[in-house]
């Protein structure tokens, strides 16, 4: 299965200061970073496999240090692309779980959320957006961008967590366009409400 959107934290530059929180949706270790074209600012969240299994009752009384970076580090961003690997006809573990966390939290309440899947099947990790794209606009609050990635056949157009084929890019670079969009309308608003 190819790595999609998992390594270590990088930062690109961004000229119009965007900060786009990237959370890969598997926890494989040694993997280069996921998919970030040069023009805007991603932070790549490494940690979502060292997260805790989800516990209400931590949650409430006694957050884990890792959570609180997790969440602080989407309630500093502007938008939220999620790019994960479909695991078993579905969302995986570590990304379900990190969900679960934020859940509570409203870090997400009214941020752009993109969404991008891979899968070596010809549904491009159709069932591992399902989930999450429900929760996060139901339950979260999140503004789901329309727009979403599917790769199928991602053992040909994932290389080393990047993807490189032509129609892959033009659709995440059109996805992370719709992306950077809908952040700008949300940066707007609450602007306008300070």
């Amino acid at each position: 299965m190819p790595r999609f959107g998992y390594g270590e934290p990088h930062r690109r530059a961004a000229p119009e200061g965007a900060r786009t929180l990237t959370l890969p949706g598997g926890d494989r270790a040694g993997a280069p970073g996921g998919p970030a074209p040069s023009r805007r600012e991603f932070a790549l969240w490494p940690d979502l496999g060292r997260l805790p299994y989800f516990d209400a009752d931590a949650e409430e009384t006694a957050l884990p240090p890792v959570v609180a970076r997790l969440r602080a580090a989407v309630a500093a961003s502007d938008g939220v692309l999620i790019a994960t690997p479909e695991y078993a006809h579905g969302t995986s573990g570590v990304l379900k779980n990190a969900l679960e966390w934020l859940v509570g939290g409203g870090e997400l309440d009214g941020k752009p959320v993109a969404l991008a899947s891979a899968s070596p099947a010809v549904s491009g990790g159709d069932r591992a957006r399902a989930w999450p794209a429900q929760t996060l606009a139901v339950m979260m609050g999140a503004r789901v961008i329309p727009r979403q990635l599917r790769l199928p056949g991602a053992t040909r157009r994932i290389e080393h967590g990047r993807v490189v084929d032509g129609p892959g890019l033009a659709a995440l670079g059109a996805l992370l366009d719709d992306l950077a969009a809908a952040a700008a309308v949300a940066r707007a608003e609450n602007e306008a409400l300070t």
